[in-house]
């Protein structure tokens, strides 16, 4: 038995010391070819260290070897120390044996420090050398996903596939091909190659794309029914929540949607758009106190999303809770953070409560913004007829019913200012 079968076999039995012993006998007595099987065995296991010394050895008897210097590159980059693993990548020149392989790790280097329009143009360099090397064009894949380029993914994964190459480094290419063709709208083709993928090979995310694309296509009675799996295999999918709530609220099934956002909110309870959803199916529910509070709930997150200002608003107001509207509107429009509608809801609570001097105010403003809103037109007009304003509301009569001439009650009105 070589050193380095003893090496080996020391250290499959935990006993680190004679392990170490027989290395460094190795390295003094082995056949090179030995001990680079041996460095490679070792960076397999994961005894970087020793598999360093090993390399390090070899490419001292072989310095013009590039052969070596791309694993000890790894091991430098898998130690954290990417200064290191470039200075000798940049040794590896375009003549080099080796030099496509340190592209590869250059560019998955430069991949995990962010710089993918670097490792994208190594992985481009190295494509052109070798434009039908299979690991190549799934690193191009593999990048083009991460950073969500799903188009020029699918072109690689679709390479891979047509080659019957259906698995690369335990990923299923077919359900990446099937996610990327859904990430940038093709669905029907997606799911083609979703469908495809059995059970037990469904990882979560391509489940819920498989529900997703369904959802997209119309189908959402098997939406549903993949959006249900994949929360009961995995209840901390925070993501599939608003989506499974929104196909039974589009089924009109309020309530179950309004325990689905519940379920999201106990897994996340910073989701904003769930707060919102939770807020509008509890209005729907009739359960006006409850949309208030999960409203309230979101601004102490987001306390300065103006969209949760006006829906609050907008909940204060059917409620009835007119002092509280107008300390919020004050609130925001006192720190300059403003949305027309801020006025038009000021100026209804104001009115309701009869003050009608700032109501007038607050409506003359919303009224330079929104004189295109049918809503506020229409609300507008009778407003500024109680408050004694006819010219006004005869404008925003005239102006809505220019927009909606079937409503009779306005006619009236403007018969009766005109008269």
């Amino acid at each position: 038995m070589t050193y380095a079968e003893k090496t080996l076999d020391f250290l499959s039995k935990g006993d680190l010391t004679s392990a170490e012993e027989n290395f460094t006998q190795a390295l003094k007595n082995d056949s090179d070819e030995m001990i680079y099987s041996l460095a490679e065995e070792l960076y397999s296991l994961g005894f970087s260290e020793m598999a360093q010394k090993a390399y390090q050895h070899l490419l001292e008897l072989y310095p013009d070897e590039d052969s070596l210097k791309t694993p000890l590159a790894e091991i430098e980059i898998s130690e954290g120390n990417d200064d290191k693993a470039l200075a000798i990548l940049s040794q590896i020149t375009p003549d080099s044996d080796a030099y496509l392989e340190a592209l590869l790790v250059s560019a998955d280097l430069y991949q995990t420090q962010g710089a993918f329009d670097v490792s994208e143009q190594k992985l481009l360099q190295a494509y052109y050398l070798a434009p039908e090397e299979p690991v190549i064009e799934f690193a191009l894949a593999e990048l083009y996903f991460n950073i969500k380029e799903y188009r020029k993914a699918a072109k690689f994964y679709l390479s891979l596939v047509k080659q019957g190459i259906l698995e690369f480094s335990r990923v299923n290419l077919v359900a990446r091909l099937g996610v990327s063709y859904a990430g940038y709208g093709k669905f029907e083709t997606a799911l083609g190659y979703l469908e495809q993928i059995p059970a037990e090979q469904m990882d979560n995310d391509t489940l819920f794309q498989l529900a997703f694309t369904q959802r997209e296509l119309g189908d959402l009675e098997n939406a549903a029914k993949n959006f249900e799996e994949l929360r009961d295999k995995a209840p901390d999918y925070v993501t599939l929540y608003p989506y499974l709530a929104d196909i039974y609220e589009q089924e009109g099934n309020f309530t179950q949607a309004l325990i689905t956002a519940k379920e999201g909110l106990a897994v996340d309870e910073f989701n904003i758009y769930l707060y919102e959803k939770a807020s509008l199916l509890a209005a729907k529910l009739g359960q006006t106190s409850e949309a208030i509070t999960y409203l309230k709930k979101a601004l102490e997150i987001e306390p300065g999303n103006l969209t949760l200002v006006l829906e609050l608003s907008n909940q204060l107001l059917a409620s009835q809770a007119h002092e509280e509207n107008i300390a919020l509107l004050h609130e925001y429009l006192a720190n300059e953070e403003i949305d027309p509608q801020m006025y038009w809801n000021l100026g209804r609570s104001q009115a309701t409560l009869d003050e009608f001097e700032e109501a007038l105010k607050n409506y003359q403003t919303a009224m330079r913004y929104l004189d295109d809103n049918e809503d506020f037109l229409r609300d507008a007009a009778f407003f500024f007829r109680s408050a004694g304003q006819r010219t006004l509301a005869l404008e925003m009569a005239e102006k809505y019913l220019s927009k909606n001439p079937t409503d009779y009650e306005v006619e009236e009105l403007v018969s009766e200012l005109e008269y």
